[in-house]
């Protein structure tokens, strides 16, 4: 192993974008993995079994609260997609948000993400152990759960190409699940399934109608969806790490958005279409219920191992996306510099380039999270991922922020590397914007969310109120 070369100085806000810093890091990933991790990385349990509650609140319009939820996620990843082409870096948006508002700004922002992380990976790894527990009821969650870090560790701990290949065939699996999934349903539908008569329109003008709980159950229905998009941003880190980050990140980006929300919202069309909101429960899987209706055998068991399938990737796109992220704050000078170590020797596409502390680092921390949730899950536990239940907002907020201040840099200093643009800037920017801010102030008023809120909020400020902290003892220098 060897240190990556030393940060240099901290960039003021309004640096220059004619030199971006190359990455000590492999650049093992190609772009087949790239366009898959953003295709499947926000296709994970939230759809195939969240969405239930989303039906139960909003009826047949949860395909409008899906088209909102998505064209957020859309937007935001938009932004990303261009300051991430014009400066990839395995720290992405934390980057990109010390480059356009301070130094504050990239702590902040990094050290949230990578809290956010290290957190959700417990529950994915917990709620896997508890379907393979009853698959093997003879072996306890706890194996389990030891069997999984430990298998994705030693992945992200080799090569960067491991975590790659682990990615590509999960989300292929998860992406043909939901293909063959449409399929079946659009063939339901219209009758042309044995034994089946022609659906027609019926479930989505029925019970109530189109919209059985009005305008609020589609706002209702957004705050619990939107979450689901979250995982979109670790295309942006990965970008980093293939050879030709630009052209990398703007082909993931320009596919995946589109895709994914033909996915969700065709997945949901199909669900309300097939059978009456009303069938719906929340924790239960909407598409076993559906499955379940026309005839599949074992629908319930099919959509076990997708959404175990579907934990797993998204616990090893976690461990990914938070190695990476404290790295890039290391290299800052934002974390630890013993973190900056990374292997050597050999090929970077083979052996070299992993930063293998700073996956020690989050999965060490992944651990003892999952201890909490498996010891005090209804009082430890919940406080931390109450504390982080609506820090992706947060995140998304500076996303959109930074790319205001760095588009018209950029634009200044050097357009060349305005591969991909956002569309309508400024405008479009500023409704993103709006939007996030409408969704927190929505979940103020929701008894269920006001808990996240107000932690999260809470979390995020003890996290600024540090990184103020540092700065301001900076600028005074030694005592």
């Amino acid at each position: 192993m060897h240190e990556a070369p030393p940060p240099t100085s901290t960039p003021a806000p309004g640096p220059s974008f004619s030199a971006v810093p190359a990455e000590p890091l492999s650049h093992g990933l190609k772009q087949r993995h790239l366009t898959m991790l953003g295709l499947g990385g926000v296709i994970g349990a939230g759809l195939f079994v969240g969405s239930g509650a989303g039906i139960a609140v909003a009826g047949p319009a949860i395909v409008v609260s899906y088209l909102i939820a998505g064209a957020l996620a859309m937007l935001v990843m938009r932004m990303l997609g261009e300051m991430s082409a014009a400066m990839p870096a395995s720290g992405s948006f934390s980057v990109h948000a010390e480059r356009a508002l301070g130094r504050w700004a990239g702590f902040s922002v990094g050290w949230l993400y990578w809290f956010l992380l290290v957190v959700v990976l417990a529950v994915e790894a917990t709620a896997a152990a508890q379907i393979a527990h009853g698959w093997a009821p003879g072996i306890e969650p706890w194996a389990w759960v030891l069997l999984f870090m430990v298998v994705f560790t030693a992945a992200n701990l080799t090569a960067v190409k491991n975590f790659g290949e682990f990615e590509f065939w999960f989300a292929s699996l998860k992406v043909g699940a939901i293909v063959v999934f449409l399929v079946l349903g659009l063939l339901a539908v219209l009758g042309w399934l044995p034994d089946t008569d022609p659906v027609g329109m019926t479930n989505l003008t029925g019970q109530g109608g189109f919209l059985p709980n009005g305008w609020g159950g589609v706002v209702s229905g957004v705050l619990t969806v939107v979450f689901a998009f979250g995982g979109l941003e670790v295309v942006t880190i990965a970008a980093a790490e293939t050879d030709d980050p630009a052209r990398a990140v703007g082909r993931a980006v320009r596919s995946a958005v589109v895709r994914i929300l033909f996915f969700y919202v065709g997945s949901m069309l199909v669900i309300v279409t097939v059978l009456p909101w009303t069938a719906q429960q929340a924790g239960l899987s909407p598409y076993v219920k559906v499955l379940d209706a026309i005839g599949v055998p074992s629908a319930g068991q099919i959509m076990n191992i997708v959404v175990f399938v579907a934990l797993l990737s998204a616990l090893n796109a976690n461990l990914y996306g938070s190695s990476r992220m404290i790295f890039s704050l290391a290299e800052r000078g934002e974390a630890p510099r013993g973190l900056l170590k990374v292997s050597g020797g050999g090929s970077r596409e083979t052996t070299g380039g992993v930063p293998r502390r700073a996956v020690l680092a989050s999965v060490a921390f992944g651990f003892v999270s999952v201890l909490l949730n498996l010891l005090w899950p209804d009082t430890v536990f919940l406080y931390m991922l109450n504390s982080v239940g609506a820090v992706l907002l947060f995140v998304w907020a500076l996303i959109a922020a930074s790319q205001l201040r760095l588009r018209a840099r950029l634009e200044q200093e050097a357009p060349e590397a305005l591969s991909l643009r956002m569309w309508c800037f400024p405008y479009l920017t500023w409704v993103t914007l709006a939007g996030l801010f409408g969704v927190l102030l929505l979940m103020l008023t929701d008894e269920a969310a006001r808990p996240q809120v107000l932690w999260s909020a809470g979390a995020t400020a003890l996290v600024l109120l540090v990184a103020v902290g540092r700065q301001w003892r900076e600028r005074r220098g030694p005592a």
